[in-house]
């Protein structure tokens, strides 16, 4: 019985002397810039650049990402990606869909096919290319044209949406 006791004796001993798990209160100075990069497979926009705070559109829902944030996994669906720079000032891409990963040191990271600045895109020609899409998507060709025209309708109405 003796022994048993020791061994209890030295297990709470020995985690008394563990160094208490560190857990970040409200309290606590963290950086206010979140270190973003944003990749296509073609090119870079971002490059582990500071920046104050970055809006997603997640399947999950639209997310607003800031420095410290839980670290996770999102998939993006197709919509609008807000930067907010150090400057004050923001940037808006609209992406294809893609995935974001928040890692616990301040680091976002997205990826994407396709993406490109808001203001590169043209209202007349979003409009128009929703009216083929749906000609297509509500017409008799084959599955595959039906199911591409309906990929490509989701896709531009989330545009001619992030343009308003």
């Amino acid at each position: 019985m003796s022994a048993l006791r020791a061994s209890r004796a030295a297990l709470r001993a020995r985690t008394a002397l563990k160094a208490p798990v560190q857990r970040r209160g409200y309290a606590d100075a963290v950086s206010d810039k979140i270190k973003l990069s944003l990749s296509l497979p073609h090119t870079s926009i971002y490059k582990s650049q500071d920046v104050v705070q970055v809006n997603i559109p997640a399947e999950s829902g639209e997310m607003g990402i800031l420095a410290q944030h839980v670290p996770s996994i999102e998939q993006l669906k197709p919509g609008l990606v807000e930067v907010i720079e150090e400057a004050g000032g923001s940037k808006q891409f609209f992406l294809s869909g893609g995935f974001a990963v928040v890692q616990p040191d301040s680091q976002l990271s997205i990826n994407a096919v396709e993406g490109y600045a808001l203001e590169d895109f043209s209202e007349e020609a979003v409009r128009s290319q929703i009216s083929e899409a749906q000609k297509v998507a509500g017409g008799s060709g084959s599955e595959q044209d039906i199911a591409e025209a309906k990929i490509e309708l989701e896709v531009l109405e989330s545009l001619q949406a992030a343009m308003k």
